[in-house]
């Protein structure tokens, strides 16, 4: 099976499997996990910050942002197909007691011009703008780059008018691989960066915040243990991060690749619309044009002859590639899909 659905279904891979066994560990509640405390230093290194926490999930590491720099009944800026507003059961209004103020972007991508026109006014009839949330890559906008010219000039704007910032990078370092630009030069924008360890990187489980805020970082600590994110013997899953981020950033062009040459041969196809200069990581988001099934059957047809994508709702359908897809199921997985849409 050709699973293209999303890069969180990656599998371990034997050495991967290998670190984790022999993983050191302790009770990270009590800090005292010296896997966990290993991978929080090594991430703050690569990404410029003093202090990281390792959490569950990438979901947790935003909502910990938010709570921790928002106070209930104050607004944050965020895009409006971002992670936050569609992936995250509506937590920052259910645990943070915050308003989203979304903005409609291009691709993803919020102009400068777009946030500062949203951002509150200081008036006392008017709520208060708490927190900008950034997603680089933007996974519904089909992995695009937020162009570093962009973030500079919303963080000119943040400063301005002293508002933190806040960077959902889930998948911050297909950016880095795209680019080559170090994880640094976009992480020191913000006041706090979320990074996923299981999404291309490859890892089971995990995510990290980091901040350079000793207090935010403190304060994200005790929610973790409110929200339920408090891990013990987390050192085993953490053993998987340090493996990956030592070993797996580089990889991720291959999945760039793969999902290039995807797109060129989807184009080919008459039923598909798609943009392939569009494709600029490991996410394609496209349009098939089918008359005689719906979403739901063209899905199970292309399940049945061994590609599994998803649908975004009407038309829309996403592919992402990833560590276990090799570049000769690129090309299977093109030869069926023009197999199912020429019937």
């Amino acid at each position: 099976m050709i699973d293209l659905r999303s890069d969180t279904v990656t599998k371990p891979t034997d050495e991967m499997r290998k670190a984790m066994a022999r993983a050191d560990v302790g009770d990270d509640v009590y800090g005292e996990d010296p896997t966990v405390n290993r991978l929080q230093d090594m991430a703050a290194n690569m990404l410029g910050k003093r202090f990281a926490l390792f959490v569950p999930s990438g979901t947790m590491a935003n909502q910990l942002a938010i709570r921790s720099q928002a106070q209930p009944g104050q607004e944050i800026i965020v895009e409006s197909k971002s992670h936050i507003v569609r992936y995250e059961q509506g937590a920052a209004g259910a645990l943070a007691g915050v308003q989203l103020h979304w903005i409609y972007g291009e691709r993803g991508v919020m102009s400068a011009e777009q946030v500062e026109a949203a951002i509150r006014p200081n008036d006392p009839h008017s709520v208060t703008t708490a927190l900008i949330c950034l997603e680089n890559t933007h996974n519904a906008g089909g992995g695009t780059i937020y162009p570093l010219s962009t973030i500079e000039r919303i963080r000119t704007i943040a400063v301005r008018h002293r508002i933190p910032m806040h960077l959902d990078g889930a998948r911050l370092f297909n950016a880095v691989a795209a680019t080559t630009l170090p994880p640094t030069v976009y992480a020191q924008h913000f006041e706090t960066v979320s990074i996923c360890l299981s999404k291309g990187l490859g890892a089971p489980v995990g995510s990290l915040l980091l901040s350079n805020d000793q207090h935010v970082i403190d304060r994200a600590r005790r929610f973790r243990r409110m929200y339920g994110g408090a891990m013990r013997q987390a050192g085993i899953v953490a053993a998987a991060g340090i493996y990956a981020l030592e070993r797996h950033v580089p990889r991720l062009k291959t999945d760039h690749e793969h999902a290039k040459k995807l797109a060129r041969l989807l184009q080919q196809i008459p039923a598909v619309q798609i943009v392939p200069q569009h494709v600029e990581t490991n996410i394609l988001i496209f349009d098939i044009v089918d008359e005689q099934r719906t979403p739901t059957e063209l899905v199970t047809a292309l399940k049945d002859h061994g590609v599994l994508i998803n649908t975004l709702g009407g038309n829309t359908y996403r592919a992402v590639t990833h560590l276990n897809i090799a570049g000769k199921q690129i090309d299977e997985a093109a030869s069926i899909f023009t197999k199912i849409l020429s019937r």
